[in-house]
């Protein structure tokens, strides 16, 4: 149960930082300008915080994050999930300015940073204002990792000028820089929702682990210091004493409707409370569940075959039967309701095995074979599906009330150890602790040795569909390799996504990725 009082607001959301000549938008920058009136800066608060909810719930930033890696896929089946062939190209890497997906994702992040800079400009107090800058250095962190610069507006009274472009090394300092400043005057710890002091530490992590591979995408080089920084904020989060790696048997507590209460991992989260505010979480439900499944949902994605088989029978990340109190399903056949469903699926009420739609006559198969484009007898049942998130049964429709997850402990241990096998303090004993302790809590054996290659795996395994896998195998030299339904790289371009043709057309401090 949430406690944190929520303000319902209303408020007119700028979807991104470049406004193009339409009368509408004139108006719009002639408002802005005047500045905001009768509006309470908690409310302009709540309003950064929920700008994050389109690109990260299952849609604009992960899908390019996840579905253009080895861990997701979303196939063309038949007539359905086509879109012109925007999620084909995402996934194959034969992406080009004017996917018009990408140009959503990159209005909706540049959105997140115009609503949190709009805190800002209305006199909030410190902790008001260290939040504000937490969630726009979060937003900007993400569009460097896409498209590695960042569009940034200095002049925040002004709509007229153009942002300016931050360059790599430019985004990087200011990130570190916003992130440091404002430390003091974030909260120690509490709800997982609101940005705190580890939050903050874990943005940094993530910043300094890949601050290499930034500035070098294709022969990135680690600094003993950045993964030494790394090492000091993990063990700084460690003694805050706020978290521990789930108990055996309590993986899926991170993701349940309940997770603000239950997990014992989750860092950073975003709100979602039924009939009061959150995004839509709905999606991780529909975009992979079959129509006839409870809840259905549009048979859409996926995983690969090679990336199931990472896992080891008996892994509780691979799923389980998962109780939780907003499960309303009996399940006498306890069967598998999180994590990877593949083979037979069942009706969770009754224990049915459940039908495909057409035809009808053949059941629910969901099988670890899958192309990118389905047809014929394989097209509702190729692909094994991934739930990562407990459906919530307890509210009728539209809001769940699971949190979802942006940053969690198992993925600042995991990190910590990385930190150490590149250069920074310790020895390789001392990263292998740090996994295995995370493996003993999910039902496997211990590894002898920790490698980078195993270790990759290893935060396969732990962070599967949680929206880091692209950042990953960038930074471990993997992405611009073939894996299914994916030839190599044409060239080594591909390490950042073009700046959509929309984006530059409208600002002219912009400038084409080279490859594009």
């Amino acid at each position: 149960m949430k406690t944190l009082k929520i303000y319902r607001v209303i408020i007119l959301a700028v979807a991104g930082w470049s406004l193009s000549c339409t009368d509408l938008n004139e108006q719009l920058r002639s408002e802005l300008e005047q500045g905001v009136s009768n509006v309470n800066t908690a409310d302009l608060l709540i309003s950064a915080y929920s700008a994050l909810y389109t690109p990260y719930h299952q849609d604009q930033r992960w899908v390019l994050e996840e579905i253009s890696t080895d861990a997701a896929m979303a196939p063309t089946r038949g007539g359905d999930w086509d879109d012109n062939g925007i999620y084909r190209a995402i996934h194959q890497h034969t992406w080009n300015a004017d996917n018009s997906f990408m140009n959503s994702t990159f209005t909706n992040l540049l959105g997140a940073q115009f609503q949190a800079s709009n805190v800002l400009r209305n006199d909030p107090n410190p902790r008001q204002a260290a939040e504000a800058r937490f969630i726009r250095a979060l937003s900007m962190y993400d569009v460097l990792s896409l498209w590695g610069m960042v569009p940034y507006r200095e002049e925040l009274d002004d709509f007229r000028v153009p942002p300016v472009t931050l360059q790599t090394q430019e985004a990087i300092d200011f990130i570190a820089g916003e992130l440091q400043a404002i430390m003091n005057d974030l909260p120690d710890g509490g709800a997982a929702y609101v940005a705190n002091k580890n939050a903050a530490r874990a943005l940094l992590m993530k910043l300094y682990l890949n601050k290499g591979t930034f500035l070098n995408r294709e022969n990135p080089a680690f600094d003993a210091a950045d993964m030494n920084q790394v090492i000091t904020l993990a063990n700084d989060i460690t003694g805050s004493g706020e978290y521990s790696v789930s108990a055996p048997g309590k993986y899926f507590d991170n993701f349940a409707p309940n997770n603000d209460v239950v997990s014992t991992e989750n860092i950073f989260t975003l709100y979602n409370e039924f009939g009061v505010r959150g995004g839509s979480m709905d999606r991780t439900w529909n975009t992979v569940a079959h129509y006839n499944m409870t809840p259905g949902g549009w048979n859409g994605w996926c995983t690969l075959s090679d990336f199931y088989d990472l896992f080891v029978e008996g892994d509780e990340r691979l799923g389980i039967a998962y109780g939780y109190p907003a499960d309303t399903m009996d399940n006498p056949g306890n069967r598998r309701n999180v994590g990877f469903l593949v083979g037979q699926q069942y009706n969770l009420e009754t224990d049915a095995p459940l039908m495909a739609r057409n035809p009808s006559s053949q059941p629910l198969v969901f099988t670890p074979e899958v192309t990118l484009r389905t047809s014929g007898s394989t097209l509702e049942t190729a692909g094994i599906r991934v739930m990562k998130y407990a459906f919530d049964y307890g509210v009728p429709s539209g809001q769940r009330n699971n949190d979802w997850v942006v940053f969690r402990y198992a993925d600042v241990l995991l990190m910590q150890a990385e930190a150490i096998l590149r250069g920074g303090s310790g020895a390789e004993a001392d990263a292998r602790a740090l996994v295995n302790d995370i493996r003993e809590n999910r039902g496997v054996e211990p590894l002898a040795r920790l490698t980078l290659d195993n270790l990759l795996d290893e935060r396969g395994r732990e962070l599967y569909w949680e929206g880091w896998r692209r950042q990953d195998l960038i930074r471990f030299g993997k992405f611009l390799e073939p894996w299914q339904e994916k030839p190599a790289d044409a060239g080594p371009h591909t390490l950042v996504y073009p700046i959509p043709s929309q984006q530059i057309a409208v600002n002219p401090n912009l400038e084409q990725n080279p490859g594009y």
